[in-house]
C-alpha cells in the first residue's frame, strides 16, 4: 500500500462540515498528485455511490468510495475531523474519513489491499491510533501497516484450533482407541458453525468490513464462522464440505448473492450488508434461534432480487415498495415487447387488425395484413403474461422461488375474473405472505426435502386460488372496472391536470419508484387488445414527459456549456440519444451532481409536456420507443410540439438556476474557464 497513501493525502485537521465538502477536500489532494483527472467527474461518481447506500459506519467512521474512470491509480486519502461529519451512521457523525478511489478497471491486487484496510477499520486499536496520531506522515505509515500491530493474528486462535486440541488430547489419552461415547461427547462439545456471504455494490469496503465484523462477533460468541466475501476482486467459493457441516447461514448483501443455491436447506438469515457491520451479534443470535426452531430455506436462485428483503429494521412501507418494484421490473420487458408488437401490427394492418382471424387458420406470405395480424397476435400473447408475471415476481421478491407458483396462479386467476392489475398486485402480495407463513412452520426433518417441490406449491396455490376466486376477487374486479370507467370519462380540465401530475411523477426520481408508478399506471391501461382512447392519451403523456429531462440536459449543455464540467458535457451528448429513446435515467448523472436545480426544473418541464400532450389529444399504443414510434402516435406533430415545449422550459430553468449560483474558484485539474460547483450542489439523489 506504500504508493496508495502518502503524507500529502492526509489531512489531520479536516475543516469540512458536510460529507460533500469532505469528499471534495480529500479529492483535491488526489487531483494535486495526478491520481484523479477530473475533480467534478470523480465527485459525481462518489455521489452516485453514496446515493445507493450511506457510507457511514458505527464507531465514527466514514468511507466514501467509488470506482471511476477519472481515477488513474488506486488511491486512499484520509481526513480527521474534530467536529465530526454526518455520513449517515446510526450512532452519529464520523471523525475518521477515508476516501477510497479505485480505477474503473482496478486489478485484483490493489482491491485486495483496499479490502485489507476495510477489515482494519473494524479493529479498535487501529482507529484509536488514528485518532491520537499527530503527524500526517505517521498517519499514512499507520494506514500502510508499517506501524500497525497484528492483533488479529495474536489475539485469538482459530476456531478450528480450539476444537482440534481437545480432540487430540482425547486421542492420546485413549491410546488410539476411539469409542462411540467419546465420539458422541466430541460432537456434543463442538461449537455452533455458521457460513456467511457478504457483498456490497462496489465490493471494495463494506463487503470486507462486514466479514471482519462477523468474524469478530463469532469469536466472542464462541462459534465457528467462515465468511465468503464476494467483492470486486472476485470470490473464492467456500468448500462444499464446510457448507455441508454448517448449522446456519448468514447472507449480508446489497447485491445478489452468487450461486445462492449452494446454501439451500439450512437455517438462514438474509439481510443488508450494514446490518452485519453494525449488529453482527444479533445476526448470530438470530441464526442460532432459527436453527433451534428447525427453520430452513428451500432451494433458491442466485438471481433473487436483493431489494425484497433489506435490513430487518426497515419499515413495512419500504419493504412493500421494493416488493412491488420487483414485480414491475420483471413485467416491463413484457410490456415493451408486447406493446410494440401490437403497435406495429396496427401500423402494418390498420386498426381493424384486431378482428383478423388467427394466423394459424389464415396467413398469406405476400399480404401485409397477414404480417400485421401475426405481429398483433404475438403481442397479444405477450400481453397475456403481464399480470401473472407481475404477481409471480412480487411473490418472488417476498419469498424467493417458492413464491413463483402461487404468484403466477393468482395472477392468472386475476385475468380470469377480470380483476386486472389490481388483482395481480393483491395476488402477488398474498402469495408471498402465504409462502412466508408456511416456511415458518416447524417441519420434521423427514419432510423437509419435499417442502419446496410438493408441499409449499400445493398448499400456497390452493390458498391463493381460494382467496382470489371466493373471497377478494369480485371486489377487486369491481374496483378495476370503476377505475377503467373513470379513465374513459376523463375530459377537459381533469385530463389536463392528470397529464401534468403524471409528468411530475415521471420526472421526480428519473427511473425510480415514483417514475415506475406513473409508467405502470399508463401501461396498465393499454395492456388490452383494444385500449380506450383515454388510456392511449395517458400513455402518450407519460412517454412524452419521460423524454423531457435527458433531452433538456442535452440542450442545456449545448447552449451554455460553460455552466457544466467536461464530464457533464460528454454526458450531454449521450443524453440526446437516451432522451430520444425514452430513457429517463440519462439525467441521473446531472441530478446526482446538482439535484436542487436539475430535479425541480425537470419536473416543471415534465408537467408542461404532460399537460400539453393531453390537451392536444395525442394517443399512443406502444409503451416504449421514444421518437422511433412517432408513426404510431395520434397527432404526431402536436405531440412533438409538447415535448419540445417541455424540453425548452427545463433547459431554460436549469441554465437560469445554474447561472444564479455564486462562482467558485477553478480547482486544480478542472477544465479551464469551468467554475467548480460549490459543495452544496453535490447532494446525491435520494435512494
Amino acid at each position: 500500500m506504500s504508493d496508495m497513501i502518502t503524507a500529502e493525502l492526509v489531512d489531520l485537521d479536516l475543516s469540512a462540515d458536510t460529507k460533500e465538502a469532505a469528499a471534495r477536500a480529500l479529492a483535491e489532494r488526489m487531483v494535486a498528485l495526478g491520481r484523479v483527472t477530473d475533480l467534478d467527474g470523480f465527485l459525481a461518481d462518489v455521489a452516485a455511490r453514496e446515493a445507493q447506500m450511506p457510507t457511514g459506519l458505527d464507531g465514527g467512521i466514514g468511507i466514501p468510495h467509488c470506482r471511476s474512470e477519472h481515477v488513474t491509480e488506486p488511491t486512499l486519502a484520509f481526513g480527521r475531523s474534530a467536529a465530526g461529519i454526518d455520513f449517515g451512521a446510526a450512532d452519529g457523525p464520523a471523525d475518521l474519513i477515508f476516501l477510497i478511489a479505485a480505477p474503473a478497471g482496478a486489478d485484483d491486487a490493489h482491491l485486495t489491499i483496499l479490502s485489507s484496510l476495510a477489515r482494519q477499520l473494524m479493529n479498535a486499536e487501529f482507529t484509536d491510533a488514528l485518532r491520537s496520531v499527530g503527524d500526517a506522515g505517521a498517519a499514512a505509515a499507520l494506514i500502510r501497516g508499517e506501524e500497525a500491530g497484528s492483533s488479529d493474528s495474536s489475539g485469538s486462535s482459530s476456531s478450528e484450533d480450539s476444537v482440534a486440541a481437545p480432540g487430540a488430547a482425547s486421542a492420546g489419552a485413549a491410546t488410539g482407541t476411539t469409542t462411540a461415547a467419546a465420539a458422541a461427547a466430541e460432537e456434543a462439545e463442538r461449537p455452533f458453525r455458521v457460513v456467511a456471504v457478504t457483498s456490497c455494490p462496489t465490493g471494495i469496503a463494506h463487503t470486507y468490513m462486514a466479514a471482519e465484523s462477523l468474524e469478530n462477533a463469532g469469536r466472542e460468541a464462541g462459534i465457528e464462522i467462515v465468511v465468503e466475501t464476494q467483492g470486486s476482486a472476485g470470490f473464492t467459493r467456500l468448500d462444499p464440505a464446510v457448507i455441508a457441516a454448517a448449522d446456519g447461514v448468514i447472507f449480508a448483501h446489497d447485491v445478489p448473492v452468487r450461486e445462492k443455491d449452494r446454501f439451500a436447506g439450512k437455517p438462514t438469515v438474509d439481510t443488508g450488508v450494514k446490518a452485519a457491520i453494525n449488529r453482527p451479534a444479533d445476526l448470530i443470535t438470530e441464526v442460532r434461534g432459527r436453527a433451534e426452531r428447525g427453520e430452513v430455506t428451500a432451494a433458491v436462485s442466485g438471481d433473487t432480487p436483493v431489494e425484497r428483503g433489506g435490513e430487518s429494521g426497515e419499515g413495512y412501507g419500504t419493504k412493500l415498495r421494493t416488493w412491488l418494484m420487483s414485480g414491475v421490473s420483471y413485467m416491463v420487458p413484457f410490456v415493451a415487447a408486447g406493446g410494440l408488437l401490437i403497435a406495429l401490427g396496427f401500423a402494418i394492418g390498420g386498426y381493424e387488425i384486431n378482428e383478423a382471424p388467427s394466423v394459424m387458420d389464415h396467413f398469406v406470405w405476400t399480404q401485409a395484413d397477414s404480417w400485421g395480424a401475426l405481429l398483433f397476435q404475438i403481442g397479444g400473447v405477450a400481453f397475456g403474461f403481464l399480470v401473472p408475471v407481475l404477481a409471480g415476481y412480487i411473490a418472488y421478491g417476498m419469498a424467493d422461488r417458492p413464491g413463483l407458483v402461487p404468484g403466477f396462479v393468482g395472477g392468472a386467476i386475476s385475468l380470469t375474473i377480470n380483476a386486472g392489475f389490481l388483482g395481480g398486485l393483491a395476488a402477488g402480495l398474498i402469495a408471498g405472505g402465504v409462502v412466508i407463513a408456511i416456511q415458518k412452520v416447524r417441519i420434521p426433518a423427514a419432510l423437509r426435502g419435499i417442502m419446496p417441490v410438493v408441499v409449499i406449491p400445493l398448499i400456497s396455490a390452493a390458498v391463493v386460488g381460494f382467496l382470489m376466486f371466493v373471497v377478494i376477487g369480485k371486489p377487486i374486479a369491481e374496483a378495476q372496472k370503476g377505475m377503467t370507467d373513470w379513465l374513459n370519462g376523463l375530459t377537459g380540465t381533469n385530463a389536463v391536470l392528470l397529464g401534468a401530475l403524471l409528468g411530475l411523477m415521471m420526472c421526480f426520481d428519473l427511473g425510480g419508484p415514483v417514475n415506475k408508478v406513473a409508467y405502470t399506471f399508463a401501461t396498465a391501461g393499454i395492456a388490452v387488445a383494444s385500449p380506450s382512447d383515454s388510456a392511449m392519451k395517458i400513455m402518450a403523456a407519460v412517454m412524452a414527459a419521460g423524454m423531457v429531462p435527458p433531452l433538456a440536459m442535452a440542450l442545456a449543455t449545448t447552449v451554455r456549456g460553460k455552466l457544466f464540467n467536461r464530464t457533464e458535457r460528454e454526458n450531454g451528448k449521450a443524453a440526446w440519444v437516451l432522451g430520444a429513446s425514452f430513457i429517463s435515467e440519462g439525467t441521473i448523472p446531472f441530478a446526482a451532481a446538482d439535484p436542487l436545480r436539475v430535479i425541480p426544473a425537470s419536473m416543471v418541464g415534465g408537467a408542461v409536456t404532460g399537460a400539453l400532450s393531453m390537451t392536444f389529444g395525442a394517443t399512443l399504443r406502444a409503451p416504449h420507443g421514444g421518437i422511433f414510434v412517432v408513426p404510431l402516435i395520434g397527432n404526431p406533430f402536436l405531440y412533438l410540439v409538447a415535448i419540445a415545449a417541455g424540453v425548452c422550459v427545463t433547459a431554460a430553468l436549469v441554465i437560469v438556476l445554474k447561472g444564479l449560483r455564486k462562482p467558485a474558484p477553478v480547482a486544480t485539474g478542472a477544465d479551464e474557464g469551468t467554475p467548480v460547483p460549490p459543495a452544496e450542489s453535490k447532494q446525491p439523489v435520494a435512494a
